[in-house]
């Protein structure tokens, strides 16, 4: 699978119009080679409310550019058809009514080809913009583009998370892709190297983006803060498949002692007895990839589980999951490689362990911390309806860090915040753990 950048875009004023639209055409590409083994039969279906289908996203990542770009600064930009302002808007409540994310596998028409069409008709436009822009409005233009296209970064994550869910609703356990990169050869919980702790000590530490040094950032990044840091551990990788089949053969989905009160209340309205795509055959658990269903790697990290279910593991453990502020102290030391999109695993693998230091920080599965979902000291919302990108969702989720397997490599940095409810599971998330120093 072709990466989303060949480089890393700088702030807007660094570069010139051309080279965005550059920029721009690479992410658009990801996008439609992301949808390209897709069946058309496959774009309609939305297996649950939190998942839209793959129409409605190449749609809504479309209109994004021409909501906040084409509209406000093209004066001659014709639409294809203005109802598409409110089918494909997500959340903007200040841009106009959305259409109800749970209803969106409703929306047969337009056809998929008729949103292809629309793609091509707002790339061609954007082109036309980025060839002769309006000098006057060319920062902002940058601006709100520098922004879109991680947005859409987002979404080609989205809609591998969100591909899987729904082919693995198919009692056929259908493969997205037949063509994966494998990985190492599975091994034995047997032959995993015992989990390692690593000693950092207590400190006043710098947490997020450091606007001063440039780059990208979101705006729920900002406000970069001194924080204490209390002395902790942290383990030196994530939580294996192997660890977390021994929590689940250990009773660990069936004892209440190790669950917050909402996470036992979902487990048992849920029956979770383990992670997501899990499922036992002949004694032996399989779970459901990108590639189909394979016996399930032991070695390599624990993916799709919620904040309830990491947090119980550590309990059981003994352990705790880190703070964010823990997990960003030890992150910004560590290169900024990792299992991601562009390893064309689609799934998280094992590998050899780093002595000495932190592996497996970035990429292969997003971290859940145990950290709420809040702003910084500072925080600013983006000025009118991009305000609502991050800022209006700072109640009721939890923070992960450090990427996945389907997350672009250029799109990740120490201080991304990612969030989710405390009970999602189809994201590739896991995680790994922390103690006090001492215990």
């Amino acid at each position: 699978m072709s990466s989303a950048h060949d480089t890393v875009i700088e702030r807007p004023d660094s570069l010139h119009a051309k080279e965005w639209l550059r920029a721009y055409q690479r992410v658009r590409a990801a996008t439609e080679t992301i949808c390209a083994p897709l069946h058309k039969e496959d774009y309609m279906v939305q297996s649950m409310a939190d998942v839209s289908p793959p129409k409605w996203h190449i749609a809504h990542v479309t209109w994004f550019f021409e909501a906040f770009i084409l509209k406000p600064f093209q004066s001659d930009y014709q639409t294809l058809d203005p109802a598409y302002d409110h089918l494909f808007n997500s959340y903007y409540e200040t841009h106009g009514v959305p259409f109800p994310r749970a209803e969106r596998g409703t929306i047969s028409r337009p056809t998929v080809d008729d949103v292809y069409r629309y793609r091509a008709h707002v790339d061609q436009a954007i082109q036309a913009l980025l060839e002769n822009p309006p000098r006057e409005h060319l920062p902002e233009i940058l601006r709100r583009l520098e922004l879109g296209l991680p947005h859409e970064q987002q979404h080609q994550e989205l809609l591998l998370m969100d591909i899987k869910h729904i082919l693995a609703q198919n009692p056929l356990c259908p493969a997205y892709r037949d063509d994966l990169t494998p990985g190492l050869a599975p091994t034995s919980a047997q032959e995993v190297p015992p989990l390692g702790w690593l000693a950092y000590p207590a400190g006043v530490r710098d947490i997020g983006h450091d606007a001063s040094r440039g780059g990208f950032a979101y705006d729920n990044e900002m406000g970069r803060h001194r924080q204490f840091v209390e002395a902790f551990q942290m383990a030196d990788r994530p939580v294996t498949n192997g660890e977390f089949l021994a929590f689940m053969q250990n009773g660990g989905y069936a004892t209440p002692e190790y669950w917050l009160a909402d996470g036992w209340a979902t487990v048992k309205a849920e029956g979770w007895q383990a992670p997501l795509y899990w499922v036992e055959r002949d004694g032996v658990w399989h779970h459901y990839t990108l590639g189909g269903l394979v016996p399930v790697d032991l070695s390599a990290p624990v993916c799709h589980v919620s904040f309830f279910e990491a947090d119980a593991y550590a309990q059981w453990a003994g352990a705790r999951l880190p703070t964010e502020a823990e997990w960003e102290t030890v992150a910004q030391d560590v290169p900024l490689t990792g299992n991601f999109v562009e390893k064309d695993h689609l799934q998280p693998v094992a590998s050899d362990k780093a002595e000495g230091m932190p592996s497996k920080m970035f990429g292969d599965v997003w971290e859940w911390t145990g950290s709420a979902y809040r702003p910084y000291p500072g925080f600013r919302k983006l000025p009118g309806s991009l305000g609502e990108y991050n800022g209006k969702f700072m109640s009721g989720q939890m923070v992960l860090r450090g990427g996945c397997c389907a997350t672009p490599a250029d799109h990740i940095r120490a201080t991304y915040r990612n969030f989710f409810p405390p009970e999602a599971r189809w994201a590739f998330s896991g995680f790994r753990l922390a103690k006090d120093d001492g215990e």
